[in-house]
């Protein structure tokens, strides 16, 4: 049996544009013809495969990119969304009707937290957060109303690792959907394989990569993926999440050139990690063997794509984090911003940025302090010469000796 390689699935993919391009041709309509009202018709009902209605229902670029992304994930299927959140949001919203529960890990992105904390309970939702690494804690949160299992593989801000397989046990063992955001560890994690019930990603991070559009995809089973797209009751269809065909486009050609990325954001990142933590700074980076979760995380990830590109460094004080980035970008060593997977470093403190939706008092409990910053290492050719110049702003600002 052929072992699993999400890269080489993606390779395998090959496509024609209608004039027989190397690419294939961008759908560039909202609406479809039909030769026949009975074509129309069964089309609509999702009886015609192969023929489009409009666009919001699907368009060729974008079953094309969910094609791919299926192959990567290993799934059967998958929907494309025009942002991460409109990803999530679908899929909580198909899995949990009023009265139903969600156990989710207490460290997610901030929009995912807020969505779960303050949005939900309007549709008589509710959320427990729990720590994802305690294995106890999440089986006792469990009640008879609990539906979905909520975690990300490497979360963010903290990188905090989910023991995915044995998530995926306690979540079979009470009839729960284990659903995981696959975002920060593209190609080094399968969840799939490991047993979640649906992948979601942010494909405006490193599956793209060039931080240009903003989108997201959701994989999992054949009938989840259409019962997502249900023209009655389907949240993907309902709420409109659509991705635009062009972008679709945009995405598909970015996404195969994902293997060579994750390679040299992983191999710079554990460099730097690795550097900075030998110079007394505290790094959390789950490359490192001081990282609590090293050894689960070593045993889940495809080893040739490595540990990912994101690492965290707490320089003890917000200021003192402000100071290093606004230093660190008049050097040009990155841009102080959100996001990540960029071709350049880029870094912001969390507790004020992209999880100041959660409390500053469940900040501290869960371990988010206001010095940590949150670095996506980039593509640097010469990361030497990164860690030198870092280094340097660094010592300036009195962080390090």
């Amino acid at each position: 049996m052929k072992e699993f390689n999400p890269a080489d699935n993606i390779q395998d993919l090959q496509y024609f544009g209608e004039f027989g391009g190397v690419n294939p041709s961008i759908s560039d309509s909202s609406t479809y013809t039909f030769l026949s009202a009975k074509t129309m018709f069964d089309t609509f009902e999702g009886n015609a495969e192969g023929c489009y209605l409009y666009s919001r229902h699907s368009s060729p670029s974008n079953l094309y990119l969910g094609q791919a992304l299926a192959a990567m994930e290993g799934t059967e299927a998958a929907n494309v969304t025009a942002s991460g959140m409109g990803a999530i949001t679908s899929v909580l919203l198909q899995l949990c009707k009023g009265g139903d529960s969600i156990i989710s890990s207490r460290t997610v992105y901030g929009g995912t937290y807020a969505f779960m904390k303050n949005f939900l309970p309007g549709f008589g939702i509710s959320t427990s957060f729990v720590d994802i690494t305690n294995p106890e804690a999440v089986e006792a949160a469990i009640t008879p109303t609990s539906k979905v299992l909520y975690c990300e593989t490497v979360s963010n801000p903290l990188l905090e690792i989910a023991d995915i397989e044995t998530l995926a046990g306690i979540a079979k063992k009470h009839n729960l959907a284990l659903v995981v955001d696959n975002t920060f560890s593209p190609l080094s994690v399968s969840p799939y394989k490991l047993g979640a019930d649906v992948v979601i990603h942010s494909l405006t991070k490193f599956i793209n990569g060039s931080s240009d559009t903003v989108g997201g995809v959701i994989c999992g089973t054949q009938q989840f993926i259409d019962d997502l797209r249900n023209v009655n009751a389907g949240a993907a269809m309902l709420l409109g999440p659509t991705m635009d065909s062009l972008r679709a486009a945009s995405i598909l050609k970015n996404l195969r050139t994902l293997h060579i990325r994750i390679k040299q954001h992983s191999y710079n990142a554990l460099h730097l990690a690795q550097h900075f933590e030998q110079d007394g700074l505290t790094v959390v980076y789950p490359g490192l063997e001081s990282h609590r979760g090293h050894n689960k995380y070593k045993g889940m990830i495809n080893p040739e794509y490595g540990f990912g590109g994101l690492l965290t460094i707490d320089v003890g004080s917000l200021d003192k984090a402000n100071e290093l980035m606004e230093l660190m970008q008049h050097r040009n060593l990155g841009y102080l911003a959100v996001s990540l997977g960029f071709y350049k470093t880029l870094f912001s403190a969390p507790g004020s940025s992209t999880s100041s939706e959660i409390p500053a008092e469940e900040q501290k409990q869960m371990g988010l302090s206001d010095g940590l910053i949150r670095f996506s290492i980039g593509l640097d050719n010469d990361i030497e010469r990164t860690y030198s110049m870092m280094r340097q702003c660094m010592a300036e600002l009195g962080i390090i000796k």
